[in-house]
């Protein structure tokens, strides 16, 4: 089962041609589950449903409800934004949580889940978009503590592991992040599983929408420990969307693709 996190940089930058962009390296993945963040919507569509249109997937997309400070960057408050899911199998239920914020830094983020009707297993998976802020590391872990309880909620009922996905707005070794793998169930890095060793970062200096940043991997996928046989196991991990599709850079982060024993 292949699962791809990406963070696709809403309705910024040349986001016509990037649209096209991402879907050619989505369809090159040929990915059975994706959890997206900043996901534009505009005059009744939205971008999660037109890439489910082109990729004969399913998807659920959960609006944020308070889109006004990003609006405010683009200067256009005729677009929305928020997060979603894509399925290879039908979305059986779904469920959006507004994450905990300060009323100053709140810019509408949450966390969707999706439980997903595979063969053999269904399977629970989350997403989610943490706040950004750099000195908001209580913020994002309070967000963390409230994605925890989203998956205990939901995770039962099936012997496949949950799966959580995001721009998490932190890198592995930060205090929130590592909250994840203390967890019932905890929630184990794809990265440390697979290939530890492996280039990762998701946040990188040779993107040219960067003007200048420190590698770092702040996109992730988290699994819960595998099920009967090894279900749900990490057998591999690696980036994607990390370079041109006909000249356009697809998104300001790289994917994250992870194959998971199904």
């Amino acid at each position: 089962m292949r699962i791809v996190t990406w963070n696709l940089w809403w309705r910024f930058g040349p986001w016509a041609d990037r649209q096209k962009a991402i879907c050619s390296v989505l369809r090159g993945l040929r990915p059975d589950v994706v959890g997206l963040q900043e996901v534009w919507s505009a005059d009744g569509t939205d971008l999660a449903e037109w890439l489910a249109g082109e990729l004969g997937l399913h998807h659920a997309y959960a609006p944020s409800a308070n889109p006004t400070r990003w609006q405010r960057r683009l200067g256009d408050d005729r677009v929305g934004i928020g997060t979603a899911v894509l399925s290879r199998w039908p979305v059986l239920e779904r469920a959006a949580l507004p994450l905990p914020v300060p009323p100053a830094l709140d810019d509408g983020r949450l966390a969707l889940y999706a439980r997903l009707d595979a063969p053999g297993h269904q399977v629970p998976f989350f997403t989610t978009h943490l706040t950004s802020a750099h000195d908001a590391a209580g913020v994002r872990r309070a967000q963390v503590e409230a994605l925890q309880d989203l998956v205990a909620a939901h995770r039962h009922g099936t012997a496949f592991p949950p799966v959580v996905t995001g721009d998490f707005n932190a890198g592995p070794d930060s205090a929130e992040v590592r909250l994840l793998g203390t967890g019932d169930p905890p929630l184990r890095d794809a990265w440390d599983q697979a290939d530890p060793g492996a280039p990762s970062a998701t946040w990188d200096p040779t993107n040219p929408y960067l003007s200048s940043t420190e590698p770092a991997r702040i996109d992730h996928i988290r699994v819960g420990p595998p099920g009967p046989g090894g279900l749900g196991r990490v057998r591999a991990v690696h980036r994607a969307g990390d370079g041109p599709v006909d000249g356009v850079w697809p998104s300001d982060h790289l994917a994250v693709v992870v194959d998971l024993e199904s």
